[in-house]
């Protein structure tokens, strides 16, 4: 079982809590109907003491949980806190200490807009990168100098320490979660069911200390950059190679260990992410998409994108288009 747990404090967002929660309670229940062995997610609600607590919206919610009777757990969210954070700042410096421990723990971290100012004030932040909401960025930095500010990213990750820039952020690192704790397919369901149109994958959106173009191999770095540039060309594993100097042999082992895939798949995955934006944001035809992302056959194409994403090229683009703004003329 997966243990979750949402802090609550005055002047918290409710939906930076509720929308996680639900995103990881869909996914167990997709899991589980595939197999009865996937394990299930709790959550529980934590506040300073066992007071109901109002939110930010009106709500009230009622604690499960003092801080200090929490257990061990695999995911804590920080909610998002309205406006100035400085109140709720200066209630929580008490259980501060406990929130260090909890991350080193291991515990997976994500605090949301300004609660990652709690993060700060911890010192879990310093010398990490983190983000926070827009129109926090310049006080975040004026205060906390030692954390490296991301002010161009939503999300941020530094080991088991995340960081997202608005409630909207969240739910496209709950879909990483779900991908890491029950698989894509599980994730891409999930997905498809909160707002497909929205979402932007977590490698796409997120600065990682540890990112996938992070390693320090600069010859795959170089083959990266090089079939990024000529995706629409076919480009392939031996033309790269080729270009490098180097055998397909040998770009494949050091591509594998800089990166932990496959050239070939990380090809394909890029492929699926450009075709993604151009069912997006363009009315090319999906033969025409597929031509764009270096893909001859159209069912080739539809299979590829389907494995990936689990809806074929027409339905996303439906489903991305169905809710596009469309001023109506007189």
């Amino acid at each position: 079982m997966y243990q979750i747990a949402a802090l609550l404090y005055p002047q918290a967002l409710a939906t930076s809590i509720t929308l996680p929660l639900e995103i990881l309670r869909a996914a167990s229940q997709i899991a589980r109907v595939k197999s009865r062995l996937s394990p299930r997610v709790h959550h529980i609600l934590a506040a300073a003491n066992r007071k109901p607590v109002s939110l930010f919206g009106g709500l009230t919610l009622n604690p499960d949980l003092g801080y200090a009777q929490l257990p061990p757990l695999d995911l804590l969210i920080i909610p998002a806190i309205w406006r100035n954070p400085v109140a709720v700042i200066n209630s929580s410096r008490p259980w501060l200490d406990q929130l260090a421990r909890i991350a080193a723990s291991g515990t997976r971290v994500c605090a949301v807009g300004t609660g990652t100012c709690l993060l700060a004030e911890a010192g879990l932040l310093d010398g990490k990168p983190a983000t926070t909401h827009w129109n926090y960025l310049s006080r975040f930095a004026s205060d906390y100098p030692k954390v490296q500010l991301k002010s161009r990213h939503l999300i941020t990750q530094s080991d088991n320490i995340y960081c997202v820039g608005s409630v909207n952020s969240i739910a496209d690192l709950m879909v990483h979660v779900v991908e890491d704790w029950y698989g894509s397919g599980v994730a891409r369901a999930v997905e498809n069911q909160f707002s497909p149109e929205i979402r932007r994958p977590f490698r796409a959106a997120a600065y990682q200390n540890e990112g996938e173009q992070s390693h320090h191999d600069e010859t795959v770095l170089e083959a990266q950059q090089w079939l990024q540039e000529r995706l629409a060309d076919k480009p392939t594993v031996e033309m790269v190679a080729s270009e490098l100097g180097i055998s397909a042999r040998t770009l494949n082992r050091r591509f594998r260990q800089a990166t932990g895939q496959s050239p070939r798949a990380w090809l394909q995955r890029l492929r699926v992410q450009q075709a993604r934006e151009l069912l997006r944001h363009s009315n090319l035809t999906l033969s025409e998409v597929a031509w764009q992302v270096g893909l001859q056959d159209v069912s080739h194409f539809g299979k590829l994108f389907r494995e990936h994403v689990g809806m074929t090229p027409g339905a996303y683009r439906e489903a991305v288009r169905g809710k596009l703004f469309v001023p109506e003329r007189a």
